[in-house]
């Protein structure tokens, strides 16, 4: 919002306020399908030995110290948040450069690397991943191909960073309600990342295009 461009001010404008812009029914297949995920994460851990239980709500959140209001704060502040910097700035900054394709593997890999610092203050659920290197590991994976599903939803949406919200709020929701095991999570990034693929091949044309490289705002006024 410190830009000179009035163009740029007017996007971001656009963008966070616009409820006109948000195509509901896609934000919710986007919930349904992530609910689907961790479904299949779950029925794929059965046979590996992890129990069905998981298929119920958890009594509180990961991380401790702030009570199940706070948390729900919680949630719904970083979505918001992230959010307005991820979808106000930094996803276009990089967008602008290049296809959708590359743009949603560097974007995966910053969204990832954005939580790196969290694994080092006590009472995090990042914090709570280092009793095992494969759990912080598969943690930090599985942003890359979250990455291509939120920039589904964000496109489809006509760059509607109130869908992304809605949709980062649900994700962080039932990442945390869902009873998923350590285990079970490690399944669940092989299956978004299947999703993610899907994503991609049947939006090919969004993804590869390269049209608005370079003109971005100019290419999507005249969507």
């Amino acid at each position: 919002m410190a830009s000179g461009s009035d163009a740029l001010k007017q996007d971001f404008k656009n963008k966070i306020l616009g409820f006109y812009k948000v195509k509901w029914l896609n934000v919710v297949w986007a919930v349904i399908v992530f609910a689907i995920v961790i479904v299949c994460s779950i029925l794929l851990s059965l046979p590996v030995g992890q129990p069905i239980s998981q298929f119920s709500f958890t009594e509180s959140f990961s991380f401790t110290g702030v009570g199940i209001a706070g948390a729900f704060i919680t949630i719904t502040i970083a979505a918001i948040i992230e959010e307005v910097g991820w979808k106000g700035y930094c996803e276009d900054s990089i967008g602008n450069y290049m296809n959708w394709f590359w743009e949603s593997m560097i974007f995966g890999v910053l969204w990832s690397l954005w939580h790196l610092p969290l694994i080092f203050i006590p009472g995090t659920y990042q914090a709570g991943l280092m009793v095992n290197p494969l759990y912080v590991i598969n943690f930090f994976v599985s942003g890359i191909p979250m990455g291509f599903v939120i920039t589904w939803v964000y496109l489809e949406s006509d760059r509607s960073i109130l869908a992304c919200m809605i949709f980062h709020f649900f994700v962080n929701f039932l990442q945390e309600k869902i009873a998923l095991t350590p285990e079970t999570k490690c399944l669940e990034t092989i299956v978004i990342t299947v999703v993610a693929i899907l994503i991609v091949m049947a939006k090919k044309d969004m993804f590869f295009e390269t049209q608005h490289v370079g003109r971005l705002l100019e290419y999507s006024n005249n969507q």
